[in-house]
């Protein structure tokens, strides 16, 4: 009978360590779950971003939106890349007009906020500038 009962718990133990090194908790919380937390945060930060503009900036940023897009996919503006013959869309672009035509999109507002910080950081002398 002891033997019958070591089998069973040598096998059980045997089964739960297999299943259990395939997916450890850590793996799964450094990266799934992490990358999940870290894009809804981003997606929340974004809709507050446009949520918090005036209803005429809304209505701006709208018909810049229309604009700019046409213009960076039309055929003669579309950036070239492997495996689309016909190219894609000119990102840059589109960011640079609706920067230009004073709807700026959020990672530009983003950048332009992560250089401020920079900037002050540097100013009180946090950040050793380089001179090479």
């Amino acid at each position: 009978m002891q033997i019958h009962r070591a089998k069973t718990r040598l096998l059980l133990l045997t089964g739960l360590s297999i299943l259990l090194t395939g997916c450890s908790i850590s793996d799964w919380y450094n990266g799934y779950y992490a990358e999940r937390t870290a894009i809804i945060k981003a997606h929340k930060e974004r809709d507050a971003y446009y949520n918090a503009e005036s209803p005429e900036m809304k209505e701006l940023r709208k018909k810049n939106d229309a604009y700019c897009t046409e213009l960076a996919s039309r055929p003669e503006n579309r950036v070239a890349r492997a495996g689309y013959p016909n190219g894609v869309s000119n990102t840059p672009m589109y960011t640079l007009c609706m920067e230009g035509r004073g709807t700026p999109t959020y990672e530009t507002y983003g950048s332009r906020q992560e250089a401020k910080r920079r900037a002050e950081r540097r100013a009180r002398g946090e950040i050793i500038p380089e001179y090479w």
